[in-house]
């Protein structure tokens, strides 16, 4: 009896701990995503779709280096269940030889990009960039050692912090006329500042590296979470390089802005979520039924936000362009439309990375990244003829088509079931359509004639409104989330 009061004790005081740290990241990522809009609202308005262009066409090709920033070792320490201080040590010296080696890459790199693109401007840009890698290899296992330890309040605050910091930098570079140099500044300012501060917050300095420090098959789960990170980068950035190769800077700026705000709000769920749901399935890693309840409410908290965020991005695609981007970027606006349902499909399929990868599944997650990464490419090739607008469709398609598989696949003979993730989904699937018509309605209601930011801040209210209702009273989820701010107030207390 006394074991299993320990064991209901424990499992309260994680679930409680997992959900105050998902609340301070869900905060600090909420205020991230504002700060990001309001970025590049400001940058859009001060620069032009050629210079975010010539930054797109170097970063589709070095970004391939991110992939190898971590080498997947701050995975590797956080699914670690124990995992000892010469073993980290070995770790971190292991980033820092990847980031050195990422950074000379980067900037050996820069005449052949400069030469692909015919764009001499490109060179410095390559050059400019390569010590951002270094950079960041250096807070890897201090951020991980957060994370480990839940520790989302300190690790959110100083990533705001440095993305802040990085956004001054930049936009003062572009007030003061240095076009794309504006958007080069942040890549060094804000990891610098990362690392710094995970350095502060930790108080932990590693050791030398020493022999017989078994790390094995810590390399081993790293490079195969490694190798999946390439294949996905591969697989959804080959259009950035199709279309700057075939269609030049100007419709690449296009489409990279569209992309990227259509991106935000998947990046924030997942980066939010994600993050504590990988902590705390890999400390459940041995208990199937406390896995698959805790993996289940994580999940119905990010389908509950992902969809109301598609539907708003569908409905009202024309006026979050011209209100974020501003006028010259009004041809953004269908490439926008179009990338929508990807925001719905990744928020649908991304959660089940995290779960595979806490279990030790992580070779499943590698092959499944084999087999999306052809089928996507072949989407940018048969789309790429019909320019950013065609490459917007195919890329959205293929996804669409991917997600059965993907769900069927990634959780076979996991506590979860297809069934499982379904019965989550269509509840919010269908307040979200309930929603979307009495947006429609009343953006039909104002006319064009209103401005876009009326239209905007008005179907938004309708739609969040009518979703809010529809799923918490109609279809009774309400206990649900009052489940999940019960145990943070009762973590909050218990801080207190």
């Amino acid at each position: 009896m006394t074991d299993e009061l320990l064991a209901a004790k424990s499992e309260r005081s994680l679930k409680n701990e997992a959900v105050y740290s998902g609340v301070a990241r869900m905060v600090s990522q909420g205020a991230n995503l504002m700060l990001r809009v309001g970025y590049i609202a400001t940058l859009a308005r001060l620069l032009s779709p050629h210079d975010f262009g010539l930054v797109a066409m170097v970063v589709a090709l070095t970004g391939i280096f991110d992939a190898f920033t971590t080498a997947g070792l701050s995975s590797a320490t956080i699914q670690k269940h124990e995992i000892s201080f010469e073993q980290i040590s070995a770790l971190f010296w292991v980033n820092i030889l990847v980031g050195i080696l990422l950074a000379l890459l980067c900037a050996a790199s820069a005449y052949p990009i400069s030469a692909f693109y015919n764009e001499p401007r490109l060179l410095w840009i390559a050059i400019a960039i390569a010590p951002g890698f270094l950079l960041n290899a250096s807070g890897v296992q201090h951020a991980a050692l957060l994370e480990r330890n839940l520790r989302y309040v300190t690790l959110s605050a100083i990533d705001t912090g440095a993305l802040c910091l990085g956004m001054v930098a930049g936009v003062l570079l572009a007030l003061h006329g240095y076009g794309y140099w504006a958007l080069i500044a942040p890549t060094l300012i804000t990891p610098a500042t990362n690392s710094l501060g995970f350095w502060i917050a930790t108080g932990w300095v590693p050791g030398l590296p020493r022999r017989g420090a078994n790390i094995r098959s810590l390399l081993h789960f790293g490079g195969i979470v490694t190798l999946n990170n390439l294949v996905v980068y591969v697989g959804y950035n080959a259009e950035k390089v199709l279309l700057g190769r075939f269609w030049g800077a100007g419709p690449l700026g296009m489409y990279t802005r569209a992309f990227q705000l259509i991106g935000i709000p998947t990046a924030t769920i997942n980066s939010a979520v994600g993050a504590v749901l990988f902590s705390a399935l890999s400390r459940m890693q041995q208990d199937s039924a406390r896995l698959r309840n805790f993996y289940l409410k994580g999940y119905s908290i990010v389908i509950a936000v992902t969809v109301p965020i598609t539907m708003f991005s569908f409905v009202f695609a024309h006026e979050i362009i011209t209100v974020v981007l501003g006028s010259q970027w009004t041809e953004a606006a269908t490439i926008f439309r179009l990338l929508t349902p990807t925001i719905l499909v990744l928020g649908i399929i991304n959660p089940t990375y995290w779960l595979l990868i806490s279990t030790g599944k992580q070779k499943r997650s590698l092959y499944m990244a084999f087999a999306i990464a052809p089928l996507v490419i072949v989407s940018y090739c048969i789309g790429i003829s019909f320019g950013p607008e065609g490459v917007a469709l195919s890329y959205s398609t293929a996804l669409v088509l991917w997600l059965y598989p993907h769900l069927a696949w990634s959780l076979r003979d996991t506590p979860v079931s297809i069934g499982d993730l379904l019965r989550v989904i269509v509840r919010p699937w269908m307040s979200g359509m309930v929603a979307s018509a009495g947006a429609l309605a009343a953006q039909h209601y104002l006319g064009a004639s209103v401005s876009s930011l009326v239209r905007l801040v008005a179907g938004g209210v309708v739609l969040s409104a009518i979703y809010a209702f529809v799923l918490l009273f109609v279809f009774g989820q309400l206990h649900l989330f009052q489940d999940v701010l019960l145990s943070f107030r009762r973590e909050a207390r218990a801080s207190a």
